[in-house]
């Protein structure tokens, strides 16, 4: 019974070795359109600027793409004339004071996605947000803040802008930032 099971087992394994394994290819140059409209000159019609992405503040990299998907390394609320968005969300700022500073974080995640991908027109779809605001320990409209960073992409992306998210409080942030916001992203390969 056994020398039969082995028999079979190398019947098996000789005609799988004998079938012509068929790939599946496709040609990189080809790319599927996904908007009726460039996602590039919405952007600049909303009125974002896209800029260089400033250089990480540590032993990190703005994004890591693994296949069809985008990692965006958190980013923090720059303004136009440098520096940050600072102050705890709930006592320093108000709710729509942090939901412009998670605009601006919107702004530079485009800007760093641009430059990890050549063309935003490439975006498949925002999967996931994970939004961090520096808030007092009894602030509880994280989401109405993260927001801000959500509407943008909405805005920008349409369908493809809706993602899952999560907006959390947190005591503190590096540098005193108002919010922090990373992102995956699905893009065409």
């Amino acid at each position: 019974m056994r020398t039969h099971f082995f028999f079979i087992l190398a019947i098996l394994l000789i005609s799988s070795c004998d079938q012509p394994q068929q790939k599946e290819v496709s040609d990189a140059s080809e790319t599927i359109e996904l908007y009726d409209y460039d996602v590039e000159e919405k952007i600049k019609s909303i009125g974002i600027e896209l800029k260089e992405p400033s250089a990480p503040v540590a032993n990190y990299v703005n994004a890591v793409r693994t296949g069809n998907l985008v990692f965006m390394a958190g980013k923090g609320p720059n303004l136009p004339e440098g520096g940050y968005v600072t102050g705890k969300v709930g006592a320093d700022l108000t709710v729509e004071e942090g939901y412009e500073a998670a605009k601006l974080v919107a702004a530079a995640q485009l800007s760093a996605l641009k430059a990890e991908v050549g063309d935003l027109n490439k975006v498949v779809r925002i999967v996931k947000v994970l939004g961090m605001v520096n808030c007092t320990s009894d602030f509880g409209n994280q989401p109405e803040v993260i927001n801000g960073f959500s509407d943008t992409m909405v805005e920008v992306f349409g369908e493809r802008g809706k993602h899952a998210r999560a907006a959390v409080g947190m005591g503190s942030l590096p540098r005193n930032i108002a919010v922090e916001i990373e992102m995956i992203v699905e893009v065409q390969e």
